[in-house]
């Protein structure tokens, strides 16, 4: 026994020696963006509407077992704790949403948890819906904001579906 454990402690040595091959990080989840920027009566930004179409091969994955009746139908309500485990597991991500105003980029606008959250199953393919409430309502004051939505780790893939400027309403 002592000679097998050895044996594969010297394979393993040798394994690291002979191949030190760089590690390359790549996207286990890939999902198109499209997000709205929300106005208050006031045309102050009030907070950051989402949804996030993955990909077929993540759908699969997560639908497995959620059809708990069997009619073949994915519903709202059983989609519901999907919906409920994405949007918890982005809290500490902050939800990939960075809202600043521009030439700010080290000061994001502190957002609340999502609220008006939901997965849909469409043409085989699932979009979280979400709604990320800034903290306080922002009047911009004719300074243009910016919104990034991105992954650093390359976990995931984050594509801009539309990618169109706004500006907020001159005065």
């Amino acid at each position: 026994m002592l000679i097998r454990h050895a044996l594969w402690g010297i394979a393993l040595a040798l394994g690291l020696l002979v191949a030190p091959f760089p590690v390359n990080a790549h996207p286990h989840v890939w999902a198109t963006v499209r997000s709205e920027i929300l106005l208050g009566p006031n045309h102050q930004i009030t907070g950051i509407r989402h949804a996030w179409t993955f990909d077929e091969f993540y759908t699969a994955m997560a639908i497995e077992g959620l059809d708990t009746n069997k009619d073949g139908v994915y519903s709202k309500e059983e989609l519901q704790p999907l919906a409920k485990v994405n949007v918890e597991s982005l809290k500490d991500f902050d939800y990939f949403t960075f809202v600043h105003f521009e030439g700010e980029e080290d000061k994001t606008l502190p957002l609340k948890p999502p609220v008006d959250y939901w997965v849909e199953y469409y043409k085989n393919v699932l979009t979280l819906h979400f709604t990320l409430p800034l903290d306080k309502p922002v009047d911009t004051h004719g300074k243009p904001v910016q919104v990034d939505v991105y992954e650093s780790f390359f976990l995931c893939r984050l594509r801009l579906r539309h990618r169109k400027a706004c500006h907020p309403c001159r005065r």
